[in-house]
């Protein structure tokens, strides 16, 4: 099954909604499929932390990001689905450069989604940490 969305689309609407700040945040959409959402960070050396690594924060807004859009790809753009749990493990410092975060959905219903999200620096073999995040999805009826 095909997304229901582009990562175009998607793109038009962060920009959209987001219109609004002085500067970009940075994230775009790369590549969405059914349930799967790739998303980047473009370095800035505002992102790191003490230490010369990715901060915590910025991961943390990669997940999120990651599984808004990949929420996306099976109900189309609702800006109302909500974030309602957000667990990341960090697992490895997370090397300055851009950023990708993989989002894909484990399961997905009415009121509710849950997924996972693989954070990591692009030339990373190994994630530089892992979230568990879960939506609330707007009532439909």
């Amino acid at each position: 099954m095909a997304s229901i969305v582009t990562a175009d689309q998607i793109n038009q609407f962060f920009a959209a909604a987001f219109s609004n700040r002085d500067e970009p945040p940075g994230i775009s959409v790369e590549d969405v499929e059914d349930g799967y959402a790739r998303v980047r960070l473009t370095y800035k050396d505002v992102y790191l932390r003490p230490g010369g690594v990715i901060s915590g924060p910025m991961q943390m807004s990669m997940a999120d990001t990651a599984m808004y859009c990949a929420i996306f790809t099976k109900i189309g753009i609702v800006p109302s689905a909500v974030t309602s749990n957000l667990n990341i493990s960090f697992l490895n410092p997370c090397k300055a450069g851009d950023v990708i975060a993989t989002g894909r959905i484990l399961k997905i219903g009415k009121r509710t989604a849950v997924g996972e999200v693989d954070i990591r620096e692009e030339t990373m073999e190994s994630p530089a940490s892992h979230a568990m995040v879960s939506f609330a999805l707007p009532n439909s009826t």
